[in-house]
Parts: structure tokens; C-alpha cells; sequence
């Protein structure tokens, strides 16, 4: 199968940057969480981040804060007044995967390249910096007013783009956060990276890919 879209559309945390949360988080907690709860306290904090993205925009550090709390609650440990803000200040400094660079300066050669992520602003430019090609946009849910997997997160990028959804090739390696509500939008184009997060589901149309090395194949690089 070979794509041939005006436009590839990413998510970065998980899929492009390394998305370093759970490692983060049992630094901050392993003296709190015994090491056989400490998987499910992890699940808990990341279902929780999910739920709290879904009603309106608030910033990031409030979501990470809102949901750390619910997870220490559930957990009955301790939460800590600086505990989501050690998390959200350390997002910056996570670097990509080793696959990213040279998949996508490829394809960038011959396709704009943008970013649809739910970072904050101030996180979000440090990262792409690291990822080793240039981005014609990079679009976050503090500029849409909404967090993915809201469909108005991606209302907000497929207007500035300018384009239709069947005009995108959409890449991520969440099938909640973005190939559910991608098929939902219209974009036709999907490949699932399998970086272990969620399972892949055939059924919202996606293609799967190894990693980003097997994205140029799929525009005829």
C-alpha cells in the first residue's frame, strides 16, 4: 500500500519522543509504592491522565496534577505538592527514539511534516528540536483549546492546515488517543507504530508499522 498525502500529521509522546512517564514516576515514587503495586499504580495514573483530557482544556500541569492526585488517592500513598510538577518539567528533556531521525529527515524530503500533540507549549519545541527534521507546523492542545482524543483537537489542525481530512497520513502509536478519533474525523491515511502502549485494532482502518523507518515506504520513499 502507498500513500500519497498533502500532509503527515504526528503525535509526538510516545510515538516520535520517547514518552518517559512511567520512569519518571517510579523515580518519584519508590519510596511510596512497593514494587508489587507499583505497575498498577502506573496504569491508574495513565487511565486517569486520560479521563482527565476529556471535558475542557486546562493546562497540562493541572492535568498531571489532577490525575497524580486520583492515582494516590486510589493507591492511599501520600501525594506530594511538587510531585507533577517534577514530571511535567522533566517532558522537555526526553529525547526520540533512534528510529525517528533518520525516518523522518527521509520523508521529509519530499512532505511537510506536523506535529498534533497534547504537550503544553512551553514543552513541546524543546522536544521537537531533538528529533532531527525540520516541522512545516506543530499544532498543541493548549493552541486548539482541547486535548486529543477530542475531536475538536483535530478540527483545530485540519483548519489551519487548510486541507481536507483525506488529505493526511496521520501517525501515532496510540489507537485512544488518535486512530479512533482520526478515523472519526474523516483521515482515511493511518499507521499505527507499535511502540507497545496500546494494541493494535485493524478495525479504524490504520496500517502497522515497525517504527519509523517504515514510514517512507508507506509514501513511496
Amino acid at each position: 500500500m502507498t500513500f500519497r498525502p498533502k500532509f503527515i500529521t504526528f503525535d509526538c509522546y510516545g510515538t516520535l519522543t520517547h514518552f518517559r512517564i512511567g520512569d519518571v514516576t517510579k523515580e518519584i515514587f519508590a519510596d511510596r509504592i512497593p514494587a508489587g503495586r507499583m505497575d498498577a499504580f502506573l496504569t491508574d495514573f495513565r487511565n486517569y491522565r486520560r479521563d482527565e483530557v476529556m471535558g475542557d482544556w486546562r493546562p497540562y500541569k493541572e492535568v498531571l496534577f489532577r490525575s497524580l492526585e486520583r492515582a494516590c488517592r486510589r493507591s492511599k500513598v501520600a501525594s506530594r505538592t511538587d510531585d507533577a510538577l517534577r514530571i511535567y518539567e522533566a517532558v522537555p528533556t526526553w529525547a526520540p527514539y533512534p528510529d525517528v531521525p533518520p525516518g523522518l529527515s527521509k520523508t521529509a524530503k519530499e512532505y511537510p511534516l506536523v506535529i498534533l500533540s497534547n504537550a503544553a507549549n512551553e514543552q513541546i519545541h524543546r522536544n521537537v528540536a531533538l528529533l532531527g527534521a525540520p516541522f512545516a507546523h506543530v499544532f498543541t492542545a493548549e493552541m486548539a483549546g482541547a486535548y486529543k482524543p477530542r475531536l475538536r483537537a483535530f478540527e483545530y489542525m485540519i483548519d489551519n492546515l487548510g486541507c481536507a481530512p483525506e488529505d493526511i497520513l496521520h501517525v501515532s502509536s496510540s489507537m485512544r488517543y488518535d486512530h479512533m478519533s482520526a478515523a472519526d474525523i474523516g483521515i482515511e491515511m493511518k499507521a499505527f507504530v507499535k511502540r507497545g502502549h496500546d494494541p493494535f485494532n485493524p478495525a479504524y482502518g490504520s496500517v502497522e508499522i515497525d517504527d519509523i523507518n517504515g514510514l517512507p515506504g508507506l509514501v513511496g520513499l
